[in-house]
């Protein structure tokens, strides 16, 4: 099986990696050329100066997924996919899409006979070794033609990827994963700050987070990163306490207005890491480093 993958960055090309591990044929293209023969060299995917290129590249029922920003850069990537596609030919949106966007998208793409399938992609860094969950909405047709690549990307065969439903449900299920992502973010740093905050006790935030890994209801793979990430430097002296957001917790919280169910934690742990653009504290500082250990998402530093 051959694919063509679009954007090459740290999601993109890591994925790339594990389809060619598993048997997957991968051309690559990125806007950095060093990315494309860096990935040549090291995970043996066929490289592609162009978008033109790489589809020229494939043969048969032509399959593309694309791995970039969500918004413009992804609707105009697609829009510039369809006269170089014929029908019945896939593009995937593995990005973070707003999933009213993709619905729109879908509809489009439909009536040039072209098939869509929207993947709400999580795992970040770690996804190369330890597989991807994986999120779809597609037509049932375009599920079945995807299901290899989806079971060689997902941790495994039979678990770590499912369809979910029509075109938007793959993206609209990964906007709230990201939303009680937040949630979950936000409880470990309020905690975390508490426990240091009690100076009397002299309390060792890396012993207790460790401790806590062990038999714990709490325990979790975003607890054994930041118990990791304590490890190495339990002061964070040189972290700023700022946090950014992509977005998805936004549309989270929009939804549930349009929804009108309330969802106080998702909406305060959004809140809360627009405050800490202005506010000193230790839990933002441990959000910004949790964000960087599953995703890799650059910390800002102390000038």
């Amino acid at each position: 099986m051959k694919l063509a993958m679009i954007g090459l960055g740290k999601m993109g090309g890591n994925m790339a990696t594990r389809l060619v591990q598993k048997g997957i044929s991968v051309v690559g293209f990125d806007h950095s050329a060093e990315l494309i023969k860096k990935l040549e060299e090291k995970a043996k995917i066929i490289g592609a100066s162009s978008i033109q290129d790489a589809v020229s590249k494939l043969e048969g029922q032509k399959i593309i997924w694309l791995m970039v920003p969500a918004g413009n850069p992804t609707e105009d990537q697609i829009k510039g996919l369809v006269p170089l596609l014929n029908k019945g030919d896939i593009i995937i949106d593995g990005g973070n899409s707003n999933y009213k966007d993709t619905q729109r998208i879908g509809k489009f793409l439909e009536e040039k006979n072209i098939g869509f399938m929207d993947c709400g992609t999580s795992g970040g860094v770690w996804g190369l070794e330890n597989g991807y969950c994986l999120m779809v909405g597609a037509k049932q047709e375009v599920a079945n033609v995807m299901k290899p690549i989806l079971q060689a990307l997902a941790p495994a065969t039979d678990r770590g990827w499912a369809h979910l439903g029509p075109v938007g449900s793959g993206h609209f299920t990964k906007m709230i994963h990201n939303g009680i992502e937040y949630g979950m973010m936000e409880s470990f740093a309020e905690g975390l700050e508490l426990l240091k905050g009690k100076s009397e006790f002299k309390l060792d935030l890396a012993q207790i987070t460790e401790l806590w890994r062990h038999g714990s209801v709490v325990r979790s793979w975003l607890l054994d990163l930041t118990a990791e990430a304590l490890q190495v430097d339990q002061n964070l002296d040189e972290v700023a306490p700022y946090v950014a957001d992509s977005g998805e917790g936004r549309w989270t919280v929009v939804e549930s207005i349009e929804q009108g169910i309330p969802t106080p934690v998702l909406t305060l742990a959004l809140q809360v890491r627009f405050r800490s653009q202005e506010k000193q504290g230790y839990g933002y500082k441990l959000l910004s480093v949790m964000r960087n250990a599953f995703g890799g998402h650059a910390v800002k530093k102390v000038k």
